[in-house]
């Protein structure tokens, strides 16, 4: 799919084609339009008309992402917004992308993240530090709150005591 493109109607047929396939975000888009060979005003000008024709949406990327990224894999709130400020959504659709992962099912996912890391009943005081020590840095890099984190790590203690 990649390589120079002779006219901009070939190209933005291209184009289309890669957002049609699944929502991508302007710097995709972008980063496709350039490795093309497109000039930086070609680009601007298919980027735009994109958006026009209703392949390529910010807010759509947006709540996909957020949606996608949680459910297929397992991410917190941090770990998206990361990734959605790599993709240079603004702090408003990160916001709006966020609130579409329902909270029940965020805290859910976190205790089944951490059920993992429990340490045995009868585990030795030593034992059952560095189960929640390592529960606690597998949240962590996946994007959950440290304050959840804590409050989950307690709930799934209480349940197995």
């Amino acid at each position: 799919m990649s390589g120079p493109v002779h006219d901009l109607e070939e190209a933005l047929e291209k184009v289309a084609a890669y957002c049609a396939y699944q929502e991508r975000s302007q710097r995709q888009v972008r980063e496709k339009l350039r490795s093309l060979g497109l000039q930086p005003e070609a680009v601007d000008e298919l980027t735009v008309r994109l958006i026009q024709d209703g392949f390529l949406s910010e807010e759509r990327f947006a709540r996909a992402y957020a949606r996608g990224k949680f459910r297929m894999k397992g991410w917190g709130r941090h770990k998206i917004r990361r990734g959605l400020r790599y993709h240079q959504i603004g702090d408003y659709l990160q916001k709006k992308a966020l609130k579409e992962i329902d909270p029940a099912e965020y805290e859910a996912t976190l205790q089944r993240l951490l059920e993992k890391y429990q340490p045995p009943k009868n585990a030795s005081a030593l034992a059952q530090r560095r189960a929640r020590h390592r529960a606690f840095q597998a949240a962590y890099r996946r994007g959950f709150e440290a304050d959840l984190i804590q409050d989950a790590w307690e709930v799934v203690v209480a349940e197995n005591a």
